[in-house]
């Protein structure tokens, strides 16, 4: 299996858009890119700690490839608000990309390019980071699966 993690505001849209995907064995909500020191939902959504809210996906890449998870994450946010999607304003809701290895660090610097030179977002700046994997803190258990717990829709809008 392999990992991918992947930012792009609230984890729980985030999470079921993945855990949609074939291949994808696990999809789990949590904190990264901040100071290495556990912190809460309640920190984090404050905003002083520097983390994102982020999920982390297990995947087999004999069904499901890389680029495909990318084509996802990149359907399924606006890559272009910088600290926010929606209604949801900070840093802990940036558009970001935590790569695992040097193989992921290029396929997302391609897929990033690919996404300017389409067009789709026509002169807006794609402002998605595309950083190094830090430690990651998996969120509080309320927050696993949360729009299924909930019987809720997803809370992204489809770009």
């Amino acid at each position: 299996m392999t990992i991918a993690t992947f930012g792009a505001g609230c984890f729980w849209g985030v999470e079921y858009f993945f855990k949609q995907i074939n291949g994808v064995v696990a999809a789990q909500c949590g904190y990264m890119g901040g100071n290495d020191i556990f912190q809460t939902y309640e920190q984090v959504k404050a905003g002083v700690t520097g983390h994102a809210e982020v999920v982390q996906v297990e995947f087999d890449e004999h069904i499901v490839s890389y680029e495909e998870l990318l084509t996802v994450f990149w359907q399924n946010h606006n890559p272009t608000t910088l600290n926010m999607q929606g209604g949801d304003i900070g840093s802990q809701y940036r558009s970001t990309i935590f790569f695992h290895s040097q193989e992921q660090k290029l396929l997302a610097e391609q897929s990033k390019l690919l996404l300017i030179q389409s067009g789709k977002w026509g002169l807006r700046q794609i402002v998605t980071e595309i950083v190094p994997v830090q430690t990651f803190h998996p969120a509080e258990e309320y927050h696993q699966n949360y729009l299924e717990k909930n019987g809720l829709p997803s809370c992204h809008i489809s770009y």
